[in-house]
């Protein structure tokens, strides 16, 4: 796997025009964010060798390279998941790739439902914490050399990004939540007892995605800065149906305070 990871890591340094230590994650119904990068360098997840395909509607499957807040990013226009079939190695190997290239910064994104009754449809939810509900470890196997067996996951999302965020927003008008996010497999949505057993283990967010790609990239030492976007309430009186489409729109509607927040993180970090 290794080797794999620094011949794609090699593959796409010969091509890229610059060398971003920056890279963010645009998940469900926040690839919009990618046309506000400009300069842009483009390849296709399909054109990249060992590299994935994105099969999740949403997700255009595109690594983009440039300008962002005034700063060089690499940013992916889709992810993989755990309930596409791949395995969790699969999943995390941008990660890995990352770090080949110099990344040290990464913010990730999500789409997630909410499991906390303060929370409401189209609320930004800054990640300070999760609960791993994968089957499975992305670090299990064999350790890679990036990191130690045993990573320590006490600040496995930056507080220091945290405050940044907090202040951004505060200057800005932009309304933040804080929260707990919970990653499990997908891909069906959860049962309202489900909802109501992870509230009750301390879960604020719930979603398919996420928390692997934030244990790699802690165990490579990147600094991680997460943020979900509420999509749907699950921990109510009355539970809505939740449906993909209803989930990216909501996203969507987020799409100019997540732009104006993470636009100005990146010009600060």
């Amino acid at each position: 796997m290794y080797s794999k990871i620094a011949e794609t890591a090699q593959w796409i340094k010969e091509r890229m025009p610059d060398t971003p230590s920056v890279a963010v994650i645009l998940g469900s119904g926040l690839g919009n964010l990618a046309d506000e990068i400009d300069e842009t360098w483009e390849m296709p997840y399909k054109d990249i060798p060992h590299f994935p395909i994105s099969t999740v509607e949403g997700h255009d499957g595109r690594l983009i390279m440039g300008k962002l807040g005034g700063k060089c990013v690499l940013a992916m226009k889709g992810r993989f998941h755990y309930y596409e079939g791949y395995t969790m190695q699969e999943v995390t190997f941008p990660i890995r790739v990352m770090y080949e290239l110099g990344i040290k910064t990464l913010f990730v994104s999500n789409a997630a439902g909410g499991a906390n009754k303060d929370f409401r449809v189209g609320d930004m939810m800054v990640i300070t914490d999760h609960i791993n509900f994968f089957p499975e470890n992305p670090l299990r196997g064999k350790n890679m050399p990036t990191g130690p067996r045993f990573p320590d996951m006490h600040e496995a999302y930056d507080r220091t990004l945290i405050t940044l965020a907090d202040d951004i927003a505060r200057d800005n008008d932009i309304k933040l939540q804080h929260g707990v996010y919970l990653g499990l497999q997908g891909p069906s949505y959860e049962t309202p007892a489900e909802y109501r057993a992870f509230h009750m283990w301390g879960a604020d967010a719930v979603g398919m995605s996420t928390v692997p790609e934030v244990i790699v990239a802690r165990h490579c030492g990147i600094r991680v800065f997460g943020i979900s976007i509420i999509t749907n309430i699950g921990l109510s009186d009355v539970p809505t149906e939740a449906t993909h489409e209803e989930v990216t729109e909501a996203a969507n509607s987020v799409q100019p305070r997540m732009t104006k927040l993470i636009r100005e993180m990146v010009a600060r970090c």
